[in-house]
């Protein structure tokens, strides 16, 4: 009797490890998945964390010019200023090539009204310019940085 017992359970050692191993394959691919999504994150924040350092970084030169203020005045889609038009164009071709170099397809524009300045960063997400090497036609994701202030 004991061995009849142990031939009907022939096999079942085998399917337990089997279901074992897809138990642990698909729980490392949502860890894989899982870190995946946080360096995303984490690279998002760190760009942030730099557009906020290029606010900062032109609201001082601007701080530094008060008496011109009017010649920050720069819209996104507007051309780079060269640099033979005084401080002003000066601080603000360094202040968009550093915007450029440092953020993934990045653009500044500088407003100023009755010495309320607003600074407005744009960029492509990361993720976003994986996904249009794909699929090109599609429009890309952008993050827009806002930063206001009195000067």
């Amino acid at each position: 009797m004991l061995s009849s017992g142990i031939k009907q359970q022939r096999g079942v050692g085998l399917i337990e490890v089997l279901v074992t191993v897809l138990i642990l394959a698909t729980s490392l691919l949502a860890m894989g998945a899982l870190q995946s999504r946080s360096l995303q994150f984490n690279h998002s924040a760190y760009l942030r964390s730099q557009a906020n350092v290029m606010a900062y970084d032109i609201l001082d030169r601007m701080r530094i010019n008060q008496g011109q203020l009017g010649s920050y005045d720069h819209g996104l889609e507007d051309t780079k200023p060269g640099t033979g038009g005084g401080l002003a164009s000066r601080d603000l071709n360094e202040w968009l090539t550093a915007v450029e170099r440092t953020l993934p397809g990045g653009k500044g524009a500088v407003d100023c009204a009755d010495r309320v300045c607003t600074v407005t960063l744009e960029w492509i997400e990361q993720d976003s310019l994986a996904d249009s090497e794909e699929a090109p036609d599609e429009e890309q994701e952008t993050t827009t940085f806002t930063y206001e202030t009195r000067i």
